[in-house]
């Protein structure tokens, strides 16, 4: 048995099937074999499964026992749309850190080419997320929203809302967390930060502003530094 956990493709009944990419590498590279035992996640659950059937297009388990509960803290993580490798590279950390979901969005300081493309990438960014999720035993991905414009999202988001800036001198994350309950949402800037009409839109709107420090961070180090300090928190 393997400690690595695999996110079913397809559940039916005590049946799950792990197809595609995953399946692939489940013959060829582990050389995975009828009777043989892995960590399933099955709608959302991570149970036993018991290999029935393997080929290169699917791999067919029986499913048994729950293994574990886990428990993911409830933040939303609204992310301006920056370089897409170092997006990518946030991604897949916020789902090591289990965030439950990541909106993408156009501010006023994204770039236009950025912004243009970012649509025809989510579908890689779901498929990092569901790496990323597999890799650190996470039952299910974050939800990677389609890109959306700023005051979109900043007008949906639910629970207990705070933006991060480099300009609040006041209040820290850590305060600002303090007297709050989860579900959480935190949105983070693009390079060159938010643009000021933005701040005051969301001030405007009931978020609470926040600063992780003196020192200026890159837009993907400030988003994975907040979620672990909320996540400690939460905890």
């Amino acid at each position: 048995m393997t400690r690595r956990l695999w996110i079913a493709d397809r559940v039916s009944g005590e049946r799950a099937y792990i197809t595609g990419q995953n399946a692939i590498h489940l013959a060829r590279v582990l050389r995975a074999h009828q009777g043989q035992q892995f960590v399933i996640a099955a709608e959302g659950v991570s149970r036993m499964g018991t290999i029935l059937s393997v080929t290169e297009d699917q791999v067919e388990f029986e499913l048994g026992p729950v293994v574990a509960e886990t428990r993911l803290p409830q933040i939303t993580v609204v992310l301006s749309i920056c370089k897409f490798d170092r997006l990518e590279w946030a991604i897949e950390k916020l789902t090591e850190l289990g965030v439950a979901s990541i909106v993408p969005v156009i501010s006023r300081r994204t770039e236009p080419h950025l912004a243009k493309a970012a649509e025809k990438r989510t579908e890689r960014w779901r498929r990092i997320a569901h790496e990323a999720a597999q890799q650190s035993r996470r039952p299910s991905p974050p939800e990677i929203e389609l890109p959306v414009p700023l005051s979109k999202a900043m007008a949906t988001a639910e629970g207990s809302r705070i933006v991060l800036s480099e300009l609040e001198e006041n209040v820290s994350l850590k305060s600002a967390l303090a007297d709050i309950a989860p579900p959480i949402t935190l949105a983070f800037g693009p390079e060159g930060g938010w643009a000021p009409e933005e701040l005051e839109a969301f001030r405007s709107a009931g978020w609470v502003v926040a600063s992780l420090g003196s020192t200026i961070l890159r837009a993907e180090t400030a988003a994975i530094a907040a979620v672990a300090v909320a996540v400690s928190c939460l905890e």
